[in-house]
Protein backbone atom coordinates (compact mmCIF):
# COMPACT_ATOMS: atom_id res chain seq x y z
CA UNK A 1 0.00 0.00 0.00
CA UNK A 2 3.07 2.21 0.93
CA UNK A 3 4.50 1.32 -2.33
CA UNK A 4 1.12 2.44 -4.56
CA UNK A 5 1.00 5.76 -2.94
CA UNK A 6 4.64 6.46 -3.69
CA UNK A 7 3.93 5.62 -7.31
CA UNK A 8 0.59 8.04 -7.46
CA UNK A 9 1.64 11.63 -8.99
CA UNK A 10 0.91 14.81 -6.71
CA UNK A 11 -2.77 16.26 -6.40
CA UNK A 12 -0.38 19.99 -7.06
CA UNK A 13 1.50 18.77 -10.60
CA UNK A 14 -0.12 19.76 -13.59
CA UNK A 15 0.71 20.39 -17.10
CA UNK A 16 1.72 23.87 -18.66
CA UNK A 17 -0.65 25.36 -21.11
CA UNK A 18 0.40 24.85 -24.50
CA UNK A 19 -0.16 27.70 -26.85
CA UNK A 20 -0.03 27.60 -30.63
CA UNK A 21 3.52 29.28 -32.13
CA UNK A 22 3.23 31.09 -34.94
CA UNK A 23 6.45 33.03 -36.83
CA UNK A 24 5.78 35.77 -39.18
CA UNK A 25 6.61 33.81 -42.45
CA UNK A 26 4.52 30.98 -41.58
CA UNK A 27 1.74 33.64 -41.30
CA UNK A 28 2.70 35.31 -44.92
CA UNK A 29 3.11 31.96 -46.18
CA UNK A 30 -0.56 30.67 -45.12
CA UNK A 31 -2.08 34.17 -46.73
CA UNK A 32 -0.59 34.27 -50.04
CA UNK A 33 -1.65 30.25 -50.32
CA UNK A 34 -5.38 30.70 -49.71
CA UNK A 35 -5.17 33.76 -52.20
CA UNK A 36 -3.55 31.32 -55.06
CA UNK A 37 -6.04 28.56 -54.66
CA UNK A 38 -9.12 29.52 -56.65
CA UNK A 39 -12.38 28.48 -55.31
CA UNK A 40 -14.13 24.77 -57.27
CA UNK A 41 -17.26 26.67 -58.12
CA UNK A 42 -15.52 29.91 -59.80
CA UNK A 43 -13.25 26.96 -61.27
CA UNK A 44 -16.08 24.74 -62.67
CA UNK A 45 -18.69 27.49 -64.19
CA UNK A 46 -17.60 27.94 -67.44
CA UNK A 47 -17.66 32.22 -68.74
CA UNK A 48 -21.17 33.29 -70.67
CA UNK A 49 -21.66 34.04 -74.07
CA UNK A 50 -20.41 36.50 -75.53
CA UNK A 51 -23.35 38.83 -76.71
CA UNK A 52 -22.01 41.79 -77.41
CA UNK A 53 -23.50 43.47 -80.93
CA UNK A 54 -20.87 43.72 -83.52
CA UNK A 55 -23.56 45.03 -86.22
CA UNK A 56 -26.85 46.49 -86.95
CA UNK A 57 -29.13 45.79 -90.10
CA UNK A 58 -32.33 46.85 -90.73
CA UNK A 59 -35.35 45.54 -92.39
CA UNK A 60 -38.43 47.11 -93.59
CA UNK A 61 -41.78 45.16 -93.39
CA UNK A 62 -44.71 46.07 -95.94
CA UNK A 63 -48.29 44.65 -96.68
CA UNK A 64 -48.72 43.81 -100.39
CA UNK A 65 -52.50 43.37 -101.44
CA UNK A 66 -51.94 42.44 -105.16
CA UNK A 67 -49.62 40.06 -104.74
CA UNK A 68 -51.94 36.88 -104.90
CA UNK A 69 -54.40 37.90 -107.55
CA UNK A 70 -54.81 35.93 -110.69
CA UNK A 71 -54.10 38.04 -113.30
CA UNK A 72 -50.37 38.57 -112.71
CA UNK A 73 -48.43 37.00 -115.63
CA UNK A 74 -45.36 34.78 -115.81
CA UNK A 75 -42.86 37.84 -115.28
CA UNK A 76 -44.50 39.30 -112.26
CA UNK A 77 -42.14 39.66 -109.31
CA UNK A 78 -42.64 41.36 -105.89
CA UNK A 79 -40.75 44.57 -107.18
CA UNK A 80 -43.49 44.97 -110.32
CA UNK A 81 -46.46 43.92 -108.10
CA UNK A 82 -46.36 45.52 -105.09
CA UNK A 83 -45.76 49.04 -106.10
CA UNK A 84 -48.29 50.25 -103.81
CA UNK A 85 -47.65 48.40 -100.56
CA UNK A 86 -48.22 49.91 -97.17
CA UNK A 87 -44.96 49.79 -95.31
CA UNK A 88 -45.44 48.22 -91.77
CA UNK A 89 -42.28 49.58 -90.23
CA UNK A 90 -38.52 49.43 -89.91
CA UNK A 91 -36.99 46.52 -87.43
CA UNK A 92 -32.95 47.09 -86.48
CA UNK A 93 -31.80 43.85 -85.22
CA UNK A 94 -28.55 43.61 -83.16
CA UNK A 95 -25.73 40.79 -84.23
CA UNK A 96 -23.66 38.62 -82.15
CA UNK A 97 -20.68 38.36 -84.46
CA UNK A 98 -18.21 37.47 -81.76
CA UNK A 99 -20.36 34.20 -80.43
CA UNK A 100 -20.94 33.08 -84.22
CA UNK A 101 -19.33 34.76 -86.55
CA UNK A 102 -20.30 32.56 -90.02
CA UNK A 103 -23.69 32.72 -89.07
CA UNK A 104 -23.83 36.03 -89.04
CA UNK A 105 -21.46 37.10 -91.95
CA UNK A 106 -24.10 34.75 -94.05
CA UNK A 107 -27.19 36.81 -92.66
CA UNK A 108 -25.22 40.32 -93.71
CA UNK A 109 -24.17 39.21 -96.92
CA UNK A 110 -27.63 38.68 -97.82
CA UNK A 111 -28.79 41.77 -96.56
CA UNK A 112 -26.23 43.87 -98.58
CA UNK A 113 -26.60 41.97 -101.35
CA UNK A 114 -28.61 43.30 -104.60
CA UNK A 115 -31.93 42.31 -105.04
CA UNK A 116 -31.17 42.28 -108.79
CA UNK A 117 -29.33 39.20 -109.09
CA UNK A 118 -31.84 37.46 -106.43
CA UNK A 119 -29.06 36.59 -103.85
CA UNK A 120 -30.75 39.68 -101.48
CA UNK A 121 -33.20 39.65 -98.62
CA UNK A 122 -34.58 42.26 -99.91
CA UNK A 123 -38.08 41.42 -101.76
CA UNK A 124 -38.77 37.92 -100.42
CA UNK A 125 -41.70 36.89 -98.37
CA UNK A 126 -42.48 35.98 -94.98
CA UNK A 127 -44.42 33.07 -95.46
CA UNK A 128 -44.90 31.04 -92.16
CA UNK A 129 -46.39 32.72 -89.28
CA UNK A 130 -47.36 30.82 -85.90
CA UNK A 131 -49.35 32.66 -83.89
CA UNK A 132 -48.19 33.26 -80.35
CA UNK A 133 -44.78 31.97 -81.29
CA UNK A 134 -42.62 32.90 -83.99
CA UNK A 135 -42.48 33.66 -87.95
CA UNK A 136 -40.27 32.20 -90.70
CA UNK A 137 -38.64 34.60 -93.79
CA UNK A 138 -35.99 33.68 -96.03
CA UNK A 139 -37.32 30.57 -97.65
CA UNK A 140 -35.04 29.50 -100.30
CA UNK A 141 -36.33 28.45 -103.71
CA UNK A 142 -37.72 30.63 -106.84
CA UNK A 143 -37.53 34.39 -106.77
CA UNK A 144 -40.37 35.06 -108.84
CA UNK A 145 -42.53 33.15 -105.47
CA UNK A 146 -40.86 35.80 -103.52
CA UNK A 147 -38.49 33.44 -102.01
CA UNK A 148 -34.21 33.61 -101.75
CA UNK A 149 -31.56 32.38 -103.85
CA UNK A 150 -28.16 32.67 -102.22
CA UNK A 151 -25.00 33.64 -104.54
CA UNK A 152 -22.64 30.83 -104.93
CA UNK A 153 -19.78 31.79 -103.07
CA UNK A 154 -21.58 31.92 -100.30
CA UNK A 155 -19.20 29.70 -97.15
CA UNK A 156 -20.69 26.69 -95.85
CA UNK A 157 -21.73 27.18 -92.47
CA UNK A 158 -20.20 24.85 -89.91
CA UNK A 159 -21.50 25.92 -87.19
CA UNK A 160 -24.47 24.06 -87.31
CA UNK A 161 -22.67 21.52 -85.97
CA UNK A 162 -20.98 23.27 -83.05
CA UNK A 163 -22.52 22.56 -79.78
CA UNK A 164 -21.45 26.19 -78.94
CA UNK A 165 -23.56 27.98 -80.99
CA UNK A 166 -26.41 26.62 -79.50
CA UNK A 167 -26.03 28.32 -76.38
CA UNK A 168 -28.57 30.97 -75.91
CA UNK A 169 -32.14 30.58 -75.79
CA UNK A 170 -35.41 31.84 -77.15
CA UNK A 171 -36.35 33.33 -74.13
CA UNK A 172 -38.95 36.06 -75.49
CA UNK A 173 -39.80 38.06 -78.04
CA UNK A 174 -37.56 39.86 -80.16
CA UNK A 175 -35.21 36.73 -80.59
CA UNK A 176 -33.26 36.33 -84.04
CA UNK A 177 -32.11 32.58 -85.12
CA UNK A 178 -31.14 30.33 -88.31
CA UNK A 179 -33.80 28.13 -88.92
CA UNK A 180 -32.89 24.54 -88.67
CA UNK A 181 -35.14 22.66 -87.08
CA UNK A 182 -38.30 24.55 -88.33
CA UNK A 183 -37.06 24.87 -91.77
CA UNK A 184 -39.25 23.85 -94.47
CA UNK A 185 -37.05 24.14 -97.84
CA UNK A 186 -38.04 21.41 -100.29
CA UNK A 187 -36.31 18.78 -99.96
CA UNK A 188 -34.70 18.87 -103.78
CA UNK A 189 -33.00 21.93 -102.49
CA UNK A 190 -31.40 20.56 -99.51
CA UNK A 191 -29.84 17.64 -101.65
CA UNK A 192 -28.56 20.57 -103.85
CA UNK A 193 -24.62 20.28 -102.62
CA UNK A 194 -24.20 23.80 -102.74
CA UNK A 195 -27.06 23.89 -100.65
CA UNK A 196 -26.61 26.89 -97.59
CA UNK A 197 -29.26 27.25 -95.08
CA UNK A 198 -30.42 31.06 -95.09
CA UNK A 199 -33.87 30.75 -93.99
CA UNK A 200 -34.09 32.63 -90.13
CA UNK A 201 -37.25 33.09 -87.95
CA UNK A 202 -37.47 35.80 -85.10
CA UNK A 203 -39.96 35.46 -82.15
CA UNK A 204 -42.87 37.05 -81.75
CA UNK A 205 -44.12 36.38 -78.03
CA UNK A 206 -45.75 37.34 -75.54
CA UNK A 207 -43.80 34.42 -73.81
CA UNK A 208 -40.74 32.26 -74.67
CA UNK A 209 -40.83 29.45 -76.76
CA UNK A 210 -38.34 26.66 -75.31
CA UNK A 211 -39.27 24.19 -78.06
CA UNK A 212 -37.06 26.34 -80.22
CA UNK A 213 -34.42 25.80 -77.69
CA UNK A 214 -30.66 23.70 -78.39
CA UNK A 215 -32.19 23.78 -82.32
CA UNK A 216 -31.90 26.65 -84.07
CA UNK A 217 -29.09 29.41 -83.88
CA UNK A 218 -29.84 32.33 -81.59
CA UNK A 219 -27.53 34.95 -83.50
CA UNK A 220 -28.66 38.51 -82.57
CA UNK A 221 -31.96 40.64 -80.95
CA UNK A 222 -34.79 43.15 -82.26
CA UNK A 223 -33.40 46.57 -81.10
CA UNK A 224 -35.67 48.54 -82.26
CA UNK A 225 -39.51 48.08 -84.08
CA UNK A 226 -40.64 45.34 -81.47
CA UNK A 227 -43.99 46.72 -82.21
CA UNK A 228 -43.83 45.81 -86.31
CA UNK A 229 -42.91 42.35 -84.58
CA UNK A 230 -46.06 42.19 -83.39
CA UNK A 231 -47.85 43.79 -85.76
CA UNK A 232 -46.80 40.83 -88.33
CA UNK A 233 -47.53 38.09 -85.58
CA UNK A 234 -51.18 39.35 -85.84
CA UNK A 235 -52.00 38.84 -89.15
CA UNK A 236 -54.07 36.16 -89.76
CA UNK A 237 -53.01 33.22 -91.02
CA UNK A 238 -54.25 29.61 -93.05
CA UNK A 239 -55.29 27.43 -90.48
CA UNK A 240 -56.88 23.99 -91.72
CA UNK A 241 -59.91 22.68 -89.93
CA UNK A 242 -59.60 19.79 -87.56
CA UNK A 243 -60.93 17.25 -90.32
CA UNK A 244 -58.73 18.12 -92.78
CA UNK A 245 -55.52 18.12 -90.25
CA UNK A 246 -56.81 14.28 -89.24
CA UNK A 247 -56.72 13.09 -93.00
CA UNK A 248 -53.58 14.98 -93.28
CA UNK A 249 -51.85 12.72 -91.00
CA UNK A 250 -53.29 9.86 -91.77
CA UNK A 251 -52.38 10.37 -95.91
CA UNK A 252 -48.91 11.00 -93.94
CA UNK A 253 -49.27 7.43 -92.23
CA UNK A 254 -49.85 5.64 -95.39
CA UNK A 255 -46.73 7.17 -96.86
CA UNK A 256 -48.64 9.73 -99.47
CA UNK A 257 -46.17 12.75 -100.51
CA UNK A 258 -49.23 15.07 -101.05
CA UNK A 259 -49.52 15.10 -97.10
CA UNK A 260 -46.08 17.13 -97.28
CA UNK A 261 -47.17 19.67 -100.22
CA UNK A 262 -50.60 20.06 -98.67
CA UNK A 263 -49.08 21.21 -95.63
CA UNK A 264 -46.82 23.76 -97.18
CA UNK A 265 -50.06 25.96 -96.77
CA UNK A 266 -50.54 26.28 -93.41
CA UNK A 267 -49.78 28.86 -91.43
CA UNK A 268 -49.33 31.29 -94.35
CA UNK A 269 -50.39 34.90 -93.94
CA UNK A 270 -53.65 35.56 -95.35
CA UNK A 271 -51.92 39.15 -96.59
CA UNK A 272 -48.87 39.44 -97.92
CA UNK A 273 -45.82 40.59 -96.28
CA UNK A 274 -42.78 40.86 -97.37
CA UNK A 275 -39.19 42.49 -96.42
CA UNK A 276 -39.36 45.83 -98.93
CA UNK A 277 -35.69 47.31 -98.36
CA UNK A 278 -32.76 45.64 -96.11
CA UNK A 279 -29.27 47.24 -95.47
CA UNK A 280 -26.54 47.63 -92.97
CA UNK A 281 -26.70 50.76 -90.12
CA UNK A 282 -23.03 52.22 -89.39
CA UNK A 283 -23.28 53.59 -85.84
CA UNK A 284 -20.31 56.61 -85.82
CA UNK A 285 -20.38 56.76 -82.24
CA UNK A 286 -21.47 54.20 -79.85
CA UNK A 287 -24.49 55.67 -77.53
CA UNK A 288 -23.40 56.86 -74.34
CA UNK A 289 -24.22 55.97 -70.64
CA UNK A 290 -26.11 59.29 -69.29
CA UNK A 291 -24.28 60.17 -66.39
CA UNK A 292 -26.06 62.05 -63.27
CA UNK A 293 -25.71 65.77 -62.37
Amino acid sequence: MAMASSLAPPSSLHLPNLKPYFTRRSLLLASTTSLSLPSLSSAASPPPPNITITDRVFMDFSLCPNYFLPNRTLGDTISTLCSDSTLLGRVVLGLYGNLVPLTVSNFKSLCLASSSDSSSYKNTLVHKIFPGRYFLAGRQGRPDKGEVRPPHDLPRNTETVDPKAFELTHSGPGIVSLSLSENDDDQEIKLDPSYRNVEFLITTGPGPCPQLDNKNIVFGTVLEGLDVITSIASIPTYQPSERIRQFNDLAEFFGDERAQNARAIWNRPLTTVYISDCGELKVAKPSLTPSLP
